[in-house]
């Protein structure tokens, strides 16, 4: 039902602007888009500092030249050589949509950081219930020792936390009543404005449909995040084995984040730069090759973090608390001691940890090769500045990790070696954004080279 009302919204509000717009799409297309141009900028492309580009990459979206662009081309959503549109109505829509998706995905980042703060303060399998819409937490004392009387019954609090006083058992329990609800709070500010923004018309379909599908994964999560803690409610199979969520249903809960985000992301970048920055050919052809790079780069940071999430479904970070050697060796002898083979990758601890020390070194290497390797190309300011940055997270990111696991995985240090890997991610993110190809109409615009003063 709610699809068919979505389409028919979408159908309704693109109709409406080719109506309004479409005497006046080839008016703006006869000038010259491009960002960052010594006629706008005032200062040669080439001459300016890295710093500067990357401020002025979001500078210019507010430039007179792509407020006309933005109202004109969004009226049929795609010109005549290809430059397609996801937000109608000009500028001031692109901002507010673009503010709010940026808004969200700075939401489903702090989502992240909170569960991996829930998850090393031990306070996930508190609360031993779920309830979609949620619930009001304990208001009295009668009802707080009714739910402390339902944790007894769980097996973390039989073999971990046996003898827990009332407070301690109130401090996990809002930490994991917390990381639920501002997950509820985060679908209620994604909604309303997206219904708002549907009911204006500015959502193309494209759009529209981007965003429903991102929504659905977002009120997956809930499920997901259920049936991850679920796992950990239930009696391990060992008797000396600690409790703890099946580390497969961790790694699902922590990528569907991850992809939301990415998803996210990339969408409100797409908003509010439909064109990459370019201000020549010779740009263009540098920011190509950076491409072909940071494409494979970014699968590979993409996979490490999900290693990562094995690491924690695993609890490995507490085993081999010693860098660069794994207790007295280089590879542990046990790393292929499960059988069937496959699952020493998945179960395994101290294959596990090796997995994942392998892939952060090589990680790190990967995105020093691109700086390397990118170093004397002609690039656009922006694209070099996050290049090093890119490299400056991930050398940061590295160095979280060990610090990590040689101080036992403190709450601080873990939750910042989470936050870490995110924050790489979106630097990846962005730098495939920004080197993507531009539309054919600001191609045939570019000069050879960039012109300076």
């Amino acid at each position: 039902m709610f699809g068919r009302q979505l389409a028919s919204i979408l159908r309704r509000s693109k109709l409406q602007n080719c109506l309004s717009n479409g005497s006046s799409s080839s008016r703006v297309f006869n000038q010259r888009p491009r960002f960052f141009s010594s006629e706008l900028g005032g200062s040669s492309g080439a001459q300016r500092n890295a710093l500067y580009g990357f401020r002025s990459l979001i500078k210019d979206f507010h430039k007179p030249w792509l407020r006309n662009m933005s109202t004109t081309a969004s009226a049929t959503m795609k010109n005549k050589e290809g430059l397609k549109l996801l937000v109608t109505a000009g500028p001031h829509a692109q901002k507010m949509v673009g503010i709010w998706l940026f808004g969200s995905a700075a939401w489903v980042f702090s989502m992240v950081v909170l569960g991996g703060l829930t998850r090393l303060t031990r306070s996930g399998l508190s609360m031993t219930d779920w309830k979609f819409t949620g619930t009001l937490p304990p208001l009295s004392d009668e009802e707080w020792l009714a739910e402390f009387e339902k944790y007894k019954q769980s097996p973390e609090y039989k073999r971990i936390n046996k003898g827990m006083s009332i407070e301690d058992f109130k401090f996990i329990y809002w930490m994991e009543y917390a990381h639920r609800m501002w997950g509820r709070a985060l679908g209620i500010m994604f909604a309303l404005p997206f219904s708002y923004f549907l009911r204006k018309g500015y959502i193309t379909l494209q759009l529209g449909l981007r965003l429903s599908a991102l929504f659905s994964l977002g009120a997956g999560q809930g499920l997901i995040g259920w049936w991850m803690v679920k796992s950990g409610l239930e009696e391990p199979k060992s008797e000396y084995a600690q409790p703890r969520v099946s580390p497969y249903r961790l790694t699902a809960h922590l990528t569907s984040a991850f992809v939301i985000y990415c998803g996210l992301l990339w969408t409100a970048l797409s908003v509010v730069m439909p064109e990459p920055p370019a201000e020549s050919l010779a740009w263009v052809h540098g920011a190509a090759k950076v491409k072909r790079l940071a494409l494979p780069i970014s699968i590979l940071v993409g996979i490490t973090a999900v290693s990562g999430a094995f690491v924690a479904g695993n609890d490995a970070g507490r085993a081999y608390n010693t860098f660069p050697m794994m207790g007295d060796n280089w590879i542990p002898d046990d790393v292929f001691s499960m059988e069937p083979f496959i699952r020493n990758f998945f179960e395994n601890t101290s294959t596990v940890q090796l997995d994942h020390r392998i892939l952060a070194i090589t990680t790190l290497i990967s995105i020093g090769g691109l700086w390397w390797s990118t170093r004397k190309l002609d690039l656009h300011p922006a694209v070099r500045f996050l290049i090093g940055n890119t490299i400056g997270m991930a050398a940061l990111q590295v160095t979280l990790g060990i610090s990590t696991l040689i101080s036992y995985v403190p709450v601080s240090l873990g939750t910042a070696h989470q936050a870490g890997a995110l924050t790489l991610l979106s630097l990846m993110v962005l730098l495939n954004h920004t080197t993507r190809r531009p539309s054919m109409s600001l191609l045939k615009s570019l000069p050879p080279v960039t012109r300076t003063l």
